[in-house]
């Protein structure tokens, strides 16, 4: 039998994704809240639905890739939400990031209404999504798989499976993001210091990306900075989130994460600042006393 696979959310990751899945040979059924974005999306292949509830009548699969909890809980149980609407033994993929004990109950909830569900946040970047090779980080019951892995190994490159419950693989994307999130700040922090100091911010980027202290967060983040272009691929507000759910999820077993808490005070001044919806090197800019490249 064909499984149906459905999409909820075409933004920067889930668009990506959804081209993916459609050059694997599914004719793709996507809803977004921009009716435009899902229509011009169909142009080339698959349907647009006007509501979750129309798509996920229509699928095995679902997958929902949406900002966070909120959001998810909208698309479920929302007006004309999928969660009613989804067949029993089908399967709801959530990619958002979203605090571990949050995954656990939706799980529960959804088991009761005869849905199997996959805990399944996603790293890698709109590129990579585009690609198919981005990183999913999975967990759920065998019965879950068993539906949904053709259509998670049509979406990425690499697909771990990290238990059979909800709940492991949000802890492990959280633990990602604390990394991505402090490597962010901290390449911020090393390029105003470079700034600052007079050292020409081309030159430092080149010698940096090619010596020891360069990780991949300064490779991309600082390309940006020095393009002076803030357009948001992953915005500020998205590490004062994600930031602040591994706070929490540390806070709960009064564990202390001293460089995390910095990186997320450094993103929440930013935040306040007005750069929330610019593009999380935009970190950058709380930095006083120094000259940022401009745009040619």
């Amino acid at each position: 039998m064909t499984v149906i696979a459905g999409l909820i959310g075409l933004g920067a990751m889930g668009s990506g994704m959804a081209q993916s899945l459609r050059r694997s040979g599914y004719e793709v059924q996507v809803f977004d809240v921009r009716a435009e974005a899902a229509a011009t999306f169909a142009r080339d292949g698959g349907k647009a639905w006007e509501s979750p509830a129309a798509l996920a009548a229509a699928c095995d699969v679902v997958v929902s890739v949406v900002v966070n909890a909120a959001q998810t809980e909208a698309v479920l149980f929302g007006p004309e939400g999928c969660a009613a609407a989804m067949k029993p033994g089908s399967v709801f993929v959530m990619c958002s990031t979203v605090e571990p004990n949050w995954s656990v109950a939706l799980e529960k909830r959804l088991a009761a209404m005869g849905i199997l569900y996959i805990d399944a946040p996603i790293s890698g970047g709109a590129a990579k999504a585009a690609s198919g090779q981005m990183t999913m980080m999975t967990s759920g019951s065998p019965a879950a798989y068993a539906v949904a892995e053709p259509v998670l190994n049509a979406m990425a490159g690499k697909v771990y499976k990290l238990g059979d419950q909800a709940g492991p693989a949000s802890k492990v994307k959280i633990i990602n993001q604390l990394l991505a999130g402090v490597h962010i700040a901290a390449a911020a922090e090393a390029m105003a210091l470079g700034i600052r100091e007079g050292v020409d911010p081309a030159a430092l980027y080149e010698v940096i990306t090619h010596s020891a202290g360069n990780s991949w967060m300064f490779e991309n983040r600082m390309a940006h900075v020095l393009a002076a272009d803030y357009t948001p691929l992953s915005a500020v507000d998205i590490f004062v989130k994600d930031l602040g759910i591994v706070l929490d999820m540390a806070r709960s077993s009064k564990f202390p994460l001293p460089l995390s808490s910095t990186a997320h005070q450094m993103f929440m001044q930013a935040s306040t600042a007005g750069f929330a919806r610019e593009d999380d090197s935009a970190v950058i800019k709380i930095f006083p006393g120094i000259e940022l490249p401009k745009k040619p």
